[in-house]
């Protein structure tokens, strides 16, 4: 496999939201960051013409994000 990891140090996505994050347009509620909300709902798109295996969860203990998008062998 190969995998593609993204940690970010930023607050966190709270596990509840982390499947509507992949949603056009969407931002979580008070998030205070620039953006439009398109950023993750390219890269699922993306994941998902591969067949990748995409996964949200937390960088660390104590806060951050971290992305994995697993790619199938060929």
């Amino acid at each position: 496999k190969i995998e593609l990891i993204i940690d970010d140090e930023g607050p966190g996505i709270p596990e509840h939201l982390r499947l509507k994050v992949f949603d056009h347009f969407y931002r979580i509620p008070g998030s205070k960051s620039e953006g439009i909300g398109i950023g993750l709902s390219i890269v699922k798109k993306i994941s998902d013409l591969h067949k990748a295996e995409l996964v949200i969860d937390s960088a660390t203990e104590q806060t951050g994000t971290r992305v994995i998008v697993r790619f199938p062998k060929a």
